[in-house]
């Protein structure tokens, strides 16, 4: 199981990047795969290539159009995927955020890995991958660079530590966390794009759209172009612990800072210049 998410493009943050309730306004920004979710499909792809009969899922939580999310996977590779897409998952921070990807893992159950990136570029925390975990009472790998195999129940994980890396084994089920540094993911293949460039959630389907009419033409002699969509009662969960109702952590902004050089002085190495420096830190309580 592959945890993706779709994430605003924060090179593009504006003034009207947040709601007045303290949220991410995603209609207002741009829509991409987060980077290191990528490094983590890739790994998945490759283990389901070296274990024969294995499948890989893609699970997602947003609005109708993270379904987005779901075909980049299977236009990679994936052999399906989920959208928890409901008005009470909104506003989720990764303590609601793991608490539903927990409890739809549980439902979809048989579950032997779970891979997601190790952060989020709209958040930056690294905290919804331990969280899972935690949740589903799992062993947990973090900072992973590569999934080197998987031998008698047991995964063997390469993952980058401050001066260097370390090889480790884990029991599965388990949950792991993976780098940007990571293998980056493979393009999309033309012939599963053409197989799946129509296929949608139910949310997703507008017949007003040519996508959206041939979804309808189709989804009935092709079932796999019908994607899964749940809503917090479909996976059984607790309001009180989804979206805004869940999550204790509330944002008051979001900003784009754009650091200007309004002067600049010119030093030499002599201790004349050096000394001045430093006292001018000083002064300016820029140090010490």
């Amino acid at each position: 199981m592959v945890l993706a998410k779709q994430v605003p493009d924060t090179r593009n943050v504006g003034k009207d990047a947040m709601t007045p309730e303290g949220t991410v306004n995603r209609a207002a920004l741009p829509a991409i795969f987060n980077p290191e979710d990528l490094n983590a499909l890739e790994q998945a792809l490759r283990l389901k290539e070296q274990n024969p009969g294995s499948t890989v899922g893609v699970l997602t939580m947003g609005p109708p159009r993270a379904g987005e999310i779901i075909r980049q996977g299977l236009f990679r590779g994936a052999d399906t995927g989920w959208l928890l897409t409901d008005r009470l998952f909104a506003g989720a921070d990764t303590l609601a955020t793991s608490y539903a990807l927990a409890t739809a893992i549980k439902k979809i159950g048989d579950v032997d890995i779970v891979i997601g990136g190790r952060q989020a570029i709209d958040g930056d925390t690294a905290q919804v991958g331990p969280q899972v975990a935690q949740k589903l009472g799992l062993n947990q790998v973090t900072y992973a660079e590569e999934i080197l195999k998987i031998e008698n129940n047991i995964a063997t994980i390469r993952r980058h530590i401050d001066g260097g890396v370390e090889t480790v084994e884990v029991p599965l089920p388990c949950v792991i966390t993976v780098n940007g540094s990571a293998a980056p993911c493979r393009p999309c293949n033309a012939k599963l794009v053409m197989k799946y460039k129509y296929a949608m959630c139910p949310l997703e389907v507008d017949v007003n759209t040519e996508a959206g009419r041939r979804n309808s033409e189709l989804s009935a002699e092709r079932p796999y172009l019908k994607l899964n969509q749940w809503s917090v009662a479909d996976v059984d969960g607790d309001p009180e612990q989804c979206g805004l109702s869940g999550s204790p952590t509330k944002v008051k902004t979001v900003q784009n800072i754009v650091f200007q050089a309004k002067e600049s002085k010119t030093l030499t190495a002599s201790d004349a210049d050096v000394e001045g420096l430093i006292k001018e830190l000083l002064d300016e309580k820029i140090i010490g």
